[in-house]
């Protein structure tokens, strides 16, 4: 579909414009034929000769005059009534638009919101199938689908190009058609797999700085309708909204690989560095969520914890092992833990948590002599989950306690070496089967 078309007057505002227009000119109709029987009823009967008008009756004139009139104030309201279902349908949908695409920008998660996407589109349109396909290298990906048998398409691919999709996506234009089999572009072969019958079919590329990164289709109006240009219009703008929250989420999803990965080789790095500490990070990581949990910490909060808890001891990486038994070289493994991880930006925010974790609630600890809640709570939480560890692992500690000793001094320590508060969460959470590797 042009572009001229897409701007043309066919589009809800325009359309509105032309009703309304056209109920003007009927109300004008009707006030400048009222206004004329009026003025002939007002003309002297001995001046009317003089207007040699045919010789009609008076009453007749009027008659005709006034069922004209009454038939244009009939299509005066209806053509209004019609304005009116136009505007409320199409603010009911922008409504709609402005919650869907608020959503869509606060969505992380790209399986989640490709859902999102699609049962939205198919909601506005009142679409009875659809699905959302994806360009890898050159062929389209169906990544959800949805109405029929169409998750039978999930996974299975199409090349660029072909039918009414790959065209779409390959010449980064829309189709919007009210009967797929008058056009040669439409490939029957789908319908036999999904056991649908394609009537009406919306396809709209996605793209992002020019470049078509997938399509989404909608299929069939449940009305028996077709879609309607306006649908086209609104789809357009979700679509936009739609591929750039896909960019969004893709760049997301990779840097958390990134991050997963690099965090998977830096505790191999410490795990090989100190032989002691072999498998402590991840053991701390354990039982810190155990408190982030009893907290009742959000999702992203337990995450952080558990991101900081796994890196606690980075600093390490930069102290020759035969040195970590000097006190004076042990202390330091906090400050150069943070000074490796804050330039990098998806480590930042846990850098102070590093920082901290062997700061006391007493204000005895290092290396900035915080007391209480000065101290990051993820700081706090560390401290408690890293001398659990210790205490009862043989590789990290000289003489190890068993599992209730080790509750016992953590119990002993709150108020002065601890936060109270967490100790009792942990030590009432924390069972023998959380120190299970």
């Amino acid at each position: 579909m042009s572009e001229e078309r897409m701007r043309g007057d066919g589009t809800a505002i325009l359309e509105v414009e032309r009703k309304i227009r056209l109920s003007i000119a009927v109300v004008a109709f009707v006030v400048f034929t009222l206004l004329g029987v009026a003025l002939y009823h007002l003309v002297p009967p001995a001046a009317r000769s003089s207007f040699s008008l045919p010789n009609v009756s008076l009453n007749l004139i009027s008659a005709i005059s006034f069922f004209l009139a009454l038939v244009g104030l009939g299509l005066s309201v209806r053509m209004s009534r019609q304005v009116m279902r136009i505007i409320r349908d199409y603010s009911r949908k922008l409504e709609r638009l402005l919650d869907i695409t608020y959503d869509l920008r606060e969505e992380i998660y790209g399986d989640i919101l490709l859902e999102k996407i699609l049962d939205s589109a198919m909601s506005i349109t009142n679409a009875d199938a659809g699905s959302i396909l994806l360009l890898e290298g050159k062929s389209l990906i169906f990544k959800i689908v949805r109405g029929g048998k169409t998750p039978r398409l999930a996974g299975t691919s199409i090349d660029l190009g072909r039918g009414i999709t790959g065209w779409v996506a390959e010449m980064k234009k829309p189709v919007r058609l009210d009967d797929v089999k008058t056009d040669n572009r439409f490939d029957p072969a789908v319908d036999s797999v999904t056991g649908l019958t394609t009537r009406s079919i919306l396809c709209l590329p996605l793209i992002v700085r020019s470049a078509v990164i997938g399509v989404i289709e909608l299929l069939n109006e449940k009305d028996g309708h077709s879609f309607r240009l306006r649908d086209e219009e609104i789809m357009a703008y979700l679509a936009g909204q739609a591929a750039m929250s896909i960019s969004r989420t893709r760049f997301y999803e990779d840097q958390k690989n990134y991050e997963i990965h690099l965090t998977e080789l830096l505790l191999d790095a410490i795990d090989v560095h100190i032989a002691e500490k072999r498998g402590h990070s991840r053991r701390v990581a354990r039982y810190s969520t155990i408190i982030a949990r009893g907290l009742g910490m959000t999702d992203e909060q337990q995450r952080k914890v558990y991101q900081a808890s796994l890196l606690h001891d980075i600093g390490f990486l930069k102290i020759n092992p035969e040195e970590t038994y000097r006190i004076e070289t042990y202390r330091r493994h906090p400050e150069i833990g943070y000074e490796m991880i804050s330039p990098i930006t998806f480590y930042a925010g846990i850098a102070p948590c590093i920082l901290h974790h062997h700061e006391r609630y007493d204000g005895h600890g290092y290396p900035s002599q915080l007391k209480g809640e000065e101290i990051p709570l993820e700081s706090r939480i560390i401290a408690i989950a890293e001398t659990f560890d210790a205490m009862i692992s043989a590789t990290s500690y000289k003489v190890p306690v068993s599992f209730d000793e080790a509750i016992l001094e953590l119990r002993h320590k709150a108020g002065t070496q601890f936060d109270r508060e967490l100790v009792q969460i942990f030590t009432t959470n924390v069972g023998p089967q959380h120190t299970k590797e």
